[in-house]
């Protein structure tokens, strides 16, 4: 995996709190453990990463990288912001099988408030409302598989 590659997947990991990371295939296996000393490191100088501490067994694999989505234009009667899957995984919207939805199309929400869950490698990651507003839109079915940058809700800012 290229320096570059490296830096990218190490920032998305700290930017999403993610303190562990483990890919393996039948070839190929990388694990990726985050401690502080990364975190202070990207926050100071983005290209210190090389000296980070990773540890990999075998060769590291590498795959394109996903494109990345941009917001969703504006449909008419309203701007709308569309909040977008910040990873690959699996999207949930309650907390558990038979719980109520966390938020559904006409609800008010606030800046920080959890929308949905995404599950990604056996972690539970909640995706929070990036601006205050209305629910306008749900744009994924419950368990549905995500991809990073997908458009998950349409919110009608405040």
């Amino acid at each position: 995996m290229d320096l570059e590659r490296m830096e990218s997947l190490l920032k998305l990991l700290v930017e999403h709190d993610v303190k562990e990371f483990h890919y393996k295939d039948a070839e190929q296996s990388l694990r990726l453990r985050i401690g502080p000393q990364l975190v202070q490191a990207l926050a100071a100088a983005p290209a210190v990463v090389a000296a980070a501490p990773v540890a990999a067994a075998g060769p590291v694999a590498t795959s394109p990288a996903a494109p990345v989505a941009s917001p969703a234009p504006a449909a008419s009667g309203g701007n709308l912001k569309a909040v977008e899957s910040p990873m690959v995984g699996t999207f949930y919207r309650s907390s558990s099988p038979g719980a109520a939805s966390f938020v559904e199309v006409g609800d008010t929400v606030q800046k920080g408030q959890t929308l949905c869950i995404v599950e990604a490698m056996k972690l539970m990651n909640e995706i929070e409302a990036e601006v205050a507003g209305v629910i306008a839109e749900v744009l994924v079915e419950n368990g549905q598989a995500v991809q990073f940058g997908q458009a998950l809700f349409k919110i009608r800012p405040a």
